[in-house]
Formats: structure tokens, sequence, C-alpha cells
């Protein structure tokens, strides 16, 4: 007796024809992080090493937070494959920025600020510092990564904010950082460097409307910490 074929047995696409045919949109995170693998490892198909690694990792998240010394040492990723994952988020990210500088959001107030950041940066278990560009009437105008460090926090200089602020062309600036640590509250180096920064703003004429400090656990201003005057 011949079986009636079942259509959920035909051969389903690659996953790069399915991307051209249907859009990036339609695969699932394990499907993506498999098309940017490429291949997989004897024994190991790359659907498997994708699925592995997303679980490992917790989650897209987790593998941009394994880096590139931690995606490298994986079995079946190495160096190759590990700088391809982070160069397709890099990219990513990058779109992004200019989907929000194109979209010109107002950054008229904190709640407004907390919430552009907090989606980007409150789960890193690193580090990072940002310098959002606004004008004259606090439009988004430039979102910048300026530093990036550890889970103890990372080095920034005011010439490193203003730099990139004065090439923008930036009429005001707001600064955010992360505490991995899920504790928002400023410490006494953000507070320091906050002054220092206020002051090398008012020296060239941009003016530092509020350095925000984003975790796990909420969001602090250091202008109403009284750092900001």
């Amino acid at each position: 007796m011949l079986a009636v074929p079942d259509v959920d047995s035909k051969p389903r696409p690659l996953l790069r024809e399915r991307v051209l045919l249907y859009g990036a949109e339609t695969l699932g995170d394990v499907e993506l992080v498999a098309l940017l693998l490429g291949t997989g490892t004897e024994g190991h198909p790359v659907l498997e090493l994708a699925a592995r690694l997303l679980d490992d990792a917790g989650g897209p998240a987790g593998v941009l937070r394994l880096g590139a010394h931690g995606l490298s040492q994986r079995r079946g990723v190495g160096a190759a494959k590990a700088a391809r994952l982070l160069a397709a988020v890099e990219l990513g990210r990058r779109a992004g920025e200019c989907a929000l500088s194109d979209a010109g959001e107002t950054m008229s107030s904190f709640d407004s600020v907390v919430d552009w950041a907090r989606p980007r940066l409150a789960a890193l278990d690193y580090e990072e510092v940002w310098l959002l560009g606004v004008d004259g009437r606090n439009v988004l105008r430039t979102a910048r990564r300026v530093a990036q460090g550890g889970a103890h926090g990372c080095a920034v200089m005011p010439r490193d904010i203003l730099r990139p602020a004065l090439r923008d062309g930036a009429s005001a600036i707001i600064l955010l950082h992360n505490h991995p640590s899920g504790d928002p509250t400023p410490s006494a180096d953000d507070v320091v460097m906050t002054r220092a920064l206020c002051a090398a703003c008012e020296a060239v004429g941009i003016a530092l409307l509020d350095h925000v400090v984003v975790a796990r656990g909420g969001a602090s201003s250091l202008r109403e910490s009284d750092a900001i005057r």
C-alpha cells in the first residue's frame, strides 16, 4: 500500500534561500546563528551547534557577552566564525543607531533617556559608555559608544567624549553608562569624572544635559545628585 505523501515532509529551502525569498525575520534565533556559522563539525550539524551555543549562552544576548575570546574558544566555532558572529551583531547595532538618529527621538527628560538606554545597556555584564548628541530642541542626532571595559568599569577621559561631540556638531550631550553590578548608584569615580566633563564642556561651549547610569536595578541621574551644576 502506498503512503500518502505528507506535505510537511518536503525538503525545506536552505536557510540562505529562505532569507532571500521570505526575509531574515522569518528565521528563528537558532537558524540565524546557524546561517552565520555556516558549517557544523563532524557528527554535529550546524543547527545542532547553533542550538547548543544559544542554550549555553542563555540566548542571543549571552552570545554577545561571550565576546571574541569566549566565542573563538568554543568547539566548532573558532576565530573565523566568532568574527562573523560579532561582525553581524555590530552591523545590527550600527543600523539601529542610524534608525534612531533618523527617527529624531526627543531626549527631553530623564525618563526618555532611560527608556533609550536600559534595553541596550542594563543587562550587559561589562561596562559601556555611550554619548548621545542632541540638537537645540533635544532631538537625538547621534549615538556613539565611546568606551567599553570590564565588569569593574572602564577608564574614560573628558577628551574621549568631547572629540566626537565636537566632530558631530552637537549642541548638547548626554552621557550614559551601565553598572554590571545591578546597582545604579553613581560611584565616587562617576561623580569626579562627571564634574571634570562638566568643566570641559563649559570651556568649549557644549551643554552637558545629564550623565545617566543604568543597571538591572534601575537608573540614576548625576544631575539630580548635584554632580552637574
